[in-house]
């Protein structure tokens, strides 16, 4: 089935940066009817004000944080309150918290990273879907990543935060096939993005990028929006790494020869617990900032 996306009213969070700002600006290309949800406000009004300098309709601005319990359901009122509706649901806001087992426990740290990868998520399924299924169409996008199936030491609460997404995505699959409502997963394996830059700080975090493609957003993006158009359900980013959404062990048994590996470059000792995003910690912070400006020189 073929999903024209010409006014059809999209909900994406996370859409200040990286992933999400790609997504809005391919979907109003597209004459989608957007809004476009995040916690930094300028961030949200410079992509409003670029994607109507390139011709399309000015989105609908939602100030939120996801980390927040709540605020996500009250997202998708207010969503529904601009929009009149909502066609197609863009769960991309995400976090990471990078630290060992043994120092971040259970802390706030580890709970905002599930607070915005999954339980927000499932909060906006669970105000949108209905509202689909009385119209008896819509489409749900969940965004996880192909770190659930190569973890690395400090990075195993984002990594299994996007694990848990990706099993309650195929189970909304399951308990919609009887409908018109379309679930599809986006998996980005790496991609340049400031969350790249700031997941490069947790320990010995260098090493599992090496002989990987690093892929683009825009390049994300164009091929997100063929893939809902054209209704799939799954899509591996950069293209060249869709082997490991079919062979998971093997990848798990490499990434621990890795890991064994860079053994003396991680150094087990690191206190750290870094929150990314936004909000994130001054290494985080400069991570982002060093970024963008080699971006601006690029």
């Amino acid at each position: 089935m073929y999903r024209n996306l010409a006014e059809q009213r999209i909900l994406i969070t996370g859409a200040s940066s990286g992933i999400g700002r790609a997504l809005a600006k391919a979907l109003a290309l597209k004459g989608a009817h957007l809004a476009v949800a995040a916690r930094t406000e300028t961030a949200l009004h410079e992509l409003a004000d670029e994607i109507t300098g390139a011709g399309g309709r000015r989105p609908v601005i939602l100030v939120t944080d996801l980390s927040l319990r709540g605020n996500a359901e009250q997202l998708a009122q207010r969503a529904l309150a601009e929009l009149g509706r909502v066609d197609v649901l863009i769960n991309n806001a995400g976090v990471g918290c990078f630290g060992f087992q043994w120092n971040v426990g259970d802390g706030e740290e580890a709970r905002e990273v599930y607070e915005t990868n999954f339980w927000s998520p499932l909060a906006l399924v669970r105000s949108l879907v209905p509202h689909m299924r009385e119209r008896g169409t819509g489409l749900v996008v969940n965004v996880s990543s192909l770190m659930q199936l190569r973890t690395w030491p400090g990075l195993g609460y984002y990594a299994s935060s996007k694990s848990a997404l990706a099993a309650v995505t195929e189970t909304l699959r399951l308990e919609l096939q009887s409908s018109d409502i379309d679930v599809m997963e986006l998996l980005p394996g790496p991609v340049d993005t400031q969350f790249l830059s700031e997941s490069a700080q947790a320990p010995g975090a260098g090493h599992i990028l090496r002989n990987l493609p690093i892929g683009t957003t825009d390049a994300l993006a164009v091929a997100a929006v063929r893939a809902i158009e054209k209704g799939r359900r799954r899509l591996v980013y950069p293209g060249k790494l869709v082997a490991a959404l079919y062979l998971p062990m093997l990848v798990r048994y490499k990434a621990a020869r890795t890991v064994r590996k860079a053994g003396q470059d991680i150094d087990v000792n690191d206190p750290r617990v870094l929150r990314s995003g936004s909000n994130g910690d001054p290494i985080a912070q400069q991570a982002r900032a060093d970024w963008a400006r080699a971006k601006q020189a690029s």
